[in-house]
């Protein structure tokens, strides 16, 4: 059966109190970051390269000259690279409300076009950041957040446990018994404990493969049950753009938050390495070369500007699941105002 299009007038005086919540809460956030001091700026949307993590797949197109030859460009897939610069410039606090664009992703906590709300704080530790989102979804939210059958009490304390923490609890893995002592991975000794523990595996997978295939299956469906849960200290080798723990150089300063067993925020404390970022970098393309074929450039004028970037944290978080989730909402394109096509 054809299901009615969101313009047609039935539908949408379904969807509007959605909608009107969608600003009420958009405008509470924009009230708060400016009372904090923070300036809203608006990153380009078409870039040299959109990021270059393995398994983000970027909407590309052909940017012709004036000279009407063509050159590869990108909608980002996160305004991160951007904002970096302007710290670099000399911005302190910094966020952004847009849009950005990820291919191959849609069901009812994707869509290909969504909303993101990105923060930075110069001088501060990451930690903040985890209370500005429990700041956030108090304000959001008018009662519980629902998802389907379960809830999470936006005005509860948020629990932090870690990586290695929710590994043991959930699925009965000893995580850090797979990484030697300076971070690097080890894929037989993780597959072999998942074998003892009956978590299923397809052959050749990588360490990596492995460790998302766990964190999907085990651990995040139980995470923000009845309160945030702020999911924390990564293995060093899913960092992204995280710098190292200073007390364990096995894990880094990266922490999602969950609200519902739904990822709500990635957070970092920041590498401003350009040297480490780009040995990153390299790993992430060589990976995805690998399994999809393809590779992003490397954007170089980012990794200039990363050497005189001050010490920061910053955060990405996802506004429409927010909205979803303080509505009660089915589904990320039931909050938003126009869906992508």
């Amino acid at each position: 059966m054809t299901q009615t299009p969101w313009w047609h007038p039935s539908r949408h005086a379904d969807r509007r109190p959605l909608l009107l919540a969608r600003n009420r809460i958009q405008a509470a956030i924009r009230g708060w970051l400016a009372a904090e001091g923070f300036v809203e700026v608006d990153p380009a949307a078409l870039q040299v390269s959109p990021g270059n993590e393995a398994h983000l797949h970027a909407f590309r197109t052909t940017a012709i000259g004036n000279d009407g030859v063509g050159m590869d460009r990108y909608m980002h897939t996160s305004p991160e690279f951007a904002m970096k610069r302007l710290l670099a410039a000399g911005e302190t606090r910094i966020h952004s409300f847009g849009h950005v664009w990820r291919n191959r992703e849609r069901g009812p906590l994707h869509s290909p076009e969504f909303t993101m709300l990105e923060w930075y704080r110069t001088g501060e530790p990451y930690e903040r950041l985890m209370q500005d989102i429990a700041a956030w979804v108090q304000l959001a939210a008018e009662g519980p957040l629902r998802f389907r059958d379960r809830t999470c009490d936006p005005a509860a304390p948020y629990e932090r446990v870690s990586v290695a923490e929710a590994f043991a609890a959930h699925a009965g893995i000893d995580l850090l018994a797979t990484l030697a002592a300076d971070g690097a991975p080890d894929a037989d000794a993780l597959a072999a404990q998942m074998d003892r523990a009956g978590i299923a595996r397809g052959p050749g997978e990588s360490w990596s493969d492995l460790f998302s295939r766990v964190l999907s299956e085990k651990v995040e469906p139980r995470l923000g049950m009845g309160r945030l849960t702020v999911l924390d200290r990564y293995p060093a080798a899913e960092a992204a753009l995280a710098r190292r723990c200073p007390d364990d150089p096995r894990v880094a300063e990266r922490f999602e938050v969950y609200a519902c067993g739904v990822e709500l925020a990635n957070g970092f404390g920041e590498l401003t390495d350009p040297v480490e970022q780009r040995a990153r970098f390299e790993d992430e393309m060589a990976i995805k070369a690998r399994v999809y074929g393809e590779t992003y450039p490397i954007d170089e004028d980012f990794l200039a500007a990363l050497a005189l970037m001050p010490p920061a944290a910053g955060c990405a978080l996802g506004f429409d699941r927010l909205v979803m989730l303080a509505t009660g909402a089915p589904s990320v394109e039931a909050v938003m105002w126009v869906p992508a096509g």
